[in-house]
């Protein structure tokens, strides 16, 4: 077994990297090509950058798998304080992951369909454009029901947090209330969506918050501690 501050700071590395690849898709590429409402623009946007969409597509498919093994690793480091939550915990994120890895597929359908000829052929200009917009539109959507279990991953790793006694008690409620928001973000976003478009960026502060702030703990710190108990010394015996 790996000593728990080495398994604190390898989680905290596997954290950093699925923040750096989720964070290039989402706002590298996905928000470089995707204009919601608008087929003949998203489309140009991919035909122009093709490379870009096929180095976003490895991105998430990265960022899953190392999530995965994120969750894993957390369980090695955080499942003495309760093996329940820590299988919840790991659950939670293969079922994340294996929706992260279903919806990228329609990225790189969109990418198919805008770069073959053929699709144009059989569909026309403005249909192809619109099946583009489609295929984008399924993986947006799917991504936003993905993010049931991105937030229901952290509640159980803020219990682990908190039980544990490894983390601040700060950061282990933290963890719970940016679950908490990402969910709140997601029902806001498919029942309201005007409302939900203008509070997106101010509902997720806390669970960006909370994410940054478990990895800067799991790199700098790794986890607290045990503290040791302070036995007395015993006096010795009188002699006569």
């Amino acid at each position: 077994m790996l000593a728990p501050k080495r398994l604190a700071r390898i989680a905290g590395l596997l954290y950093l990297i699925v923040a750096i690849f989720g964070g290039f898709a989402q706002f590298g590429v996905r928000m470089q090509v995707y204009v919601a409402g608008d087929a003949a623009a998203t489309a140009e946007n991919v035909v122009a950058n093709a490379g870009l969409v096929r180095v976003g597509v490895v991105a998430d498919l990265l960022q899953a798998t190392v999530f995965l093994f994120l969750a894993m690793t957390l369980y090695l480091l955080l499942h003495e304080a309760s093996r329940n939550a820590a299988r919840a915990m790991v659950i939670l994120v293969a079922i994340a992951t294996t929706m992260m890895c279903l919806v990228v597929l329609f990225q790189f359908a969109a990418l198919l369909v805008a770069t073959d000829p053929s699709y144009v052929t059989a569909f026309g200009t403005a249909g192809s454009s619109a099946l583009v917009l489609l295929l984008l539109d399924l993986q947006h959507y799917g991504f936003l029901i993905a993010q049931i279990f991105f937030g229901l991953w952290l509640v159980p790793l803020g219990y682990l947090a908190f039980r544990s006694g490894s983390f601040p008690r700060a950061l282990s409620v933290l963890l719970v209330v940016g679950g908490v928001c990402y969910l709140a973000d997601m029902l806001v976003l498919f029942l309201v969506p005007e409302i939900g478009a203008r509070i997106n960026d101010v509902i997720v502060i806390p669970s960006t918050i909370a994410e940054l702030w478990m990895i800067g703990y799991l790199l700098l710190r790794g986890v607290r501690s045990p503290r040791r108990a302070v036995i007395a010394p015993t006096m010795a015996p009188a002699t006569a």
